[in-house]
């Protein structure tokens, strides 16, 4: 009976070293993580991979292909048309104004490369559903 119950405190003490190094690791890492950074800019597919949006660093919405960017950059980017994330508003952050509404103009789409599209208010259907298009 002794050999058993020494042969389990043995595994329970493993067990615990084995969770306190894992903790601790786990600790280290979190305090390596680098900060995220003040701006990206979340990237297209395809040739060149264009740009889509601009995010704030800690943006949820921004998608898997994005790359950081200075403040200047984005600036830059959102002057030459690059559309602002509607949830982390880096326009408003960044200190410029009158690009909210620019892409919420009457008839705006986008289409799947990222560029805009003006469609008519009497192109669209009543129904309210898209016809197919054939690719």
């Amino acid at each position: 009976m002794r050999v058993w119950h020494a042969m389990w405190l043995a595994r329970i003490d493993r067990k615990i070293a084995q969770l306190v190094q894992r903790q601790a690791e786990q600790e280290r890492g979190r305090r390596a993580k680098p900060a995220p950074p003040d701006w990206i800019v979340e990237l297209g597919i395809g040739v060149g991979r264009p740009p889509v949006q601009v995010h704030r660093g800690t943006c949820y919405m921004a998608g898997k292909r994005h790359r950081p960017i200075s403040p200047d950059e984005a600036r830059r980017l959102l002057a030459d048309g690059t559309s602002a994330c509607s949830h982390c508003r880096p326009d408003t952050a960044l200190g410029i104004v009158g690009l909210a509404d620019r892409g919420r103009q009457a008839g705006a789409a986008h289409s799947c490369d990222g560029t805009r599209a003006a469609i008519s208010l009497a192109q669209r259907p009543a129904s309210g559903a898209w016809p197919r298009t054939r690719r």
